[in-house]
């Protein structure tokens, strides 16, 4: 077992129900045709980064909408840090796909919104945008307006903005999803610089099966709808890691492959 396993596991085992996200028996329809997720129970140790992948339509995004409390628990129970999902609760933070800037506010009005509307002191929350731009590479652009940045530099200030927020919890829904290889592979290596600094609680839905690996403690593999979870398989390469260094790790492809072939075997399920 590895040092990533016996740290998990030690983890798992001393963390209650107030320290935990505890996923029980969830199932979720929409209207009469879509039953978007069936029996799904996952638990997330404190300061796990988890991955789910599966198929379209398995029902990703409705977990992660669950446990953002934007769409209401119809049978199972969601338990986060020992409470029920309640949208706008300020220790979960949700990340999009599409960077949501506010083409008025600068790089740095943009990441420290978040923390604004959630009232956090005024000097505290432009401190620590400013520190984030620049962890993320955005250094010397605090003063410039997402008309001006790139599509990867307006991730980069949403990326900012979400951690600004600290949250313990959070919620990525393809972060990365419709940048170029190169520019995905560049924010990888920043996000896993920000989350190895303050080990936050990370799920995070891709399509993408070397990112998963990549990026996490655990992946989660769904069937094709309805979303059944038919995979926990544990990433045990060590940390910190290099995201081009894995490409040259045989570890690395063979858990690819792993992944790969739990979810071929959701597609045909």
């Amino acid at each position: 077992m590895s040092i990533v396993s016996e740290t998990l596991n030690s983890a798992n085992a001393a963390a209650t129900s107030s320290d935990r996200i505890v996923i029980d028996g969830l199932d979720h329809r929409f209207g009469e045709s879509v039953h978007a997720a069936s029996n799904v129970s996952l638990t997330f140790a404190p300061g796990e980064f988890v991955s789910i992948v599966g198929p379209s339509g398995c029902g990703k995004t409705t977990v992660l909408n669950l446990l953002a409390g934007l769409i209401k628990v119809q049978t199972g129970t969601l338990s986060i840090f020992g409470k029920p999902p309640k949208a706008g609760r300020h220790d979960v933070a949700y990340m999009l796909a599409r960077d949501c800037l506010f083409p008025w506010l600068t790089a740095e009005r943009n990441a420290e919104f978040g923390a604004e509307i959630r009232g956090m002191d005024r000097a505290k929350r432009k401190s620590r945008a400013r520190e984030l731009l620049e962890a993320v590479g955005l250094k010397g652009f605090e003063e410039s307006y997402p008309k001006a940045l790139s599509h990867g530099m307006r991730q980069r200030v949403a990326l900012a903005r979400t951690f600004c927020l600290e949250s313990p919890l959070l919620l990525m829904d393809e972060p990365f999803g419709a940048l170029d290889a190169q520019t995905k592979l560049q924010l990888e290596e920043v996000l896993l610089s920000l989350w190895m600094k303050e080990r936050r609680n990370v799920v995070f839905i891709t399509h993408d099966l070397a990112e998963a690996i990549t990026l996490s403690d655990r992946v989660i593999v769904m069937s094709s709808r309805p979303g059944r979870v038919i995979a926990d398989i544990p990433i045990d390469l060590p940390r910190p890691r290099s995201v081009s260094a894995l490409q040259k790790d045989p570890a690395y492809h063979r858990l690819y492959a792993q992944v790969w072939e739990q979810l071929e075997m959701g597609l045909k399920s």
